[in-house]
């Protein structure tokens, strides 16, 4: 049974969606218009970059590397956008550096390596996240998936959502993206680009495990940096 997803309607984005509405342990859900998670906003149409607008986005928070940038910059930056524009890089500086991490181990796994080898990295977006004004803040990637993933199911766990909806909000970008990226890729083989959206669950799983082991998230985020402070302006996004 999959939990609610809200999928924004924000031309021409294919994994765009709010964060709120998740289930929580205590029995309550996530604030709506506070995060939210996409794709590269590069690809926005000009309805859509006014959608975006109209939704109250007031900060975004762009996790590519400056290569992917130089090769497709973000409209946020456009003169005339009154969006506040944020670059921290996540997880690699380039694209080799990417494939030498992501083939390291599978990706029921990766996560946790990650956890483990990219602290620096996970703290600035989070410092970033939590220094940013209080109305609706959208972090995004170039899928939406890998880099963007992670971060939602940081700050998901952070708000105590229910371990199967953390895994559901992972899992939908291989639904999101499968069809499309067949017919934006179609001289690939098949088979590699549904093996490169795969979001498996049991990679958030294997997540929390980790993190179980590390004292729990709150401990984990203040041992890679983050002040108490901070952590309660990343849980406030979420919860009431």
């Amino acid at each position: 049974m999959h939990n609610p997803i809200r999928v924004l309607d924000f031309p021409a984005l294919l994994n765009a969606r709010d964060l709120g509405g998740y289930p929580t342990l205590d029995g309550s859900h996530t604030r709506w218009r506070s995060l939210l998670r996409s794709d590269d906003l590069a690809q926005l149409t000009p309805d859509g970059l006014q959608a975006l607008a109209d939704y109250g986005v007031e900060t975004v928070v762009d996790l590519r590397w400056d290569e992917e940038i130089a090769l497709y910059p973000s409209p946020i930056v456009d003169p005339g956008c009154a969006i506040r524009y944020v670059h921290v890089s996540l997880l690699a500086s380039n694209s080799g550096q990417w494939r030498e991490l992501s083939q390291s181990c599978e990706k029921e796994r990766w996560k946790c390596l990650v956890l483990e080898q990219a602290r620096p990295e996970l703290r600035e977006v989070l410092h970033a996240i939590a220094a940013a004004s209080p109305g609706a803040l959208l972090f995004h990637c170039v899928a939406g998936k890998d880099r963007t993933g992670l971060i939602a199911a940081l700050l998901l766990a952070l708000s105590d959502v229910r371990p199967d909806a953390i895994a559901d909000d992972y899992a939908a970008s291989t639904r999101l993206l499968s069809s499309a990226y067949l017919e934006r890729y179609s001289s690939s083989d098949p088979s590699d680009i549904l093996e490169s959206v795969r979001c498996p669950e049991e990679g958030v799983h294997n997540m929390l495990d980790y993190l179980e082991r590390e004292g729990g998230i709150r401990r984990y985020l203040q041992k890679i940096g983050l002040g108490d402070e901070e952590l309660d302006r990343l849980r406030a996004r979420l919860r009431h």
